[in-house]
């Protein structure tokens, strides 16, 4: 089993999780914190919208049943990568749009698929999703792991868009 890491922030993690670990091939996630300039963040210090990071959800999958580019497909499908800073009524730079991969393969996969989709206009707006060199990640507290599993009728503001990119 070839197994890799990627970290991705698209909004609330709460959600996020929920629908990446539906995937065939994810094979763990966990939420937490990336691309800030705090040491071991914890939530409170991000909701403030202070530390830089963004909520991000570590996302291991066996890449010999899911490749990378299918992975961001289905991340671009269950959020917004248009609106920057923001994701349903989720304001405020910790819910951006960020890639944060663990390999240079990975940054320039997703650099050129935001590339592609961008010029097959299936979105209206360009995506502002930042793609970034994994550099750090902070796992958040236990009770926002896998939070919609413990919680089913929590927050969440994403969801599987019937879109079709041609790429």
């Amino acid at each position: 089993m070839a197994i890799e890491t990627v970290y991705l922030a698209g909004g609330c993690y709460w959600g996020l999780e929920d629908l990446l670990n539906r995937i065939p091939g994810v094979v763990n996630t966990s939420v937490g914190f990336s691309g800030g300039h705090v040491k071991n963040v914890c939530y409170r210090e991000v909701t403030t919208g202070t530390t830089g990071h963004a909520e991000t959800v570590k996302v291991d999958f066996n890449s010999d049943v899911l490749s990378f580019t299918d992975l961001l497909v289905f991340f671009f499908k269950i959020h917004d990568p248009t609106t920057l800073n923001q994701q349903g009524n989720d304001m405020g730079t910790q819910y951006r749009s960020a890639i944060f991969g663990t390999s240079h393969e990975q940054i320039l996969l997703a650099e050129d698929l935001i590339k592609k989709i961008d010029a097959s206009g299936v979105f209206k707006n360009k995506i502002t999703t930042e793609v970034n060199s994994f550099n750090s990640f902070f796992p958040a507290e236990d009770n926002h792991q896998k939070y919609l599993q413990k919680y089913p009728d929590g927050y969440t503001c994403h969801f599987l868009r019937d879109i079709n990119f041609v790429i």
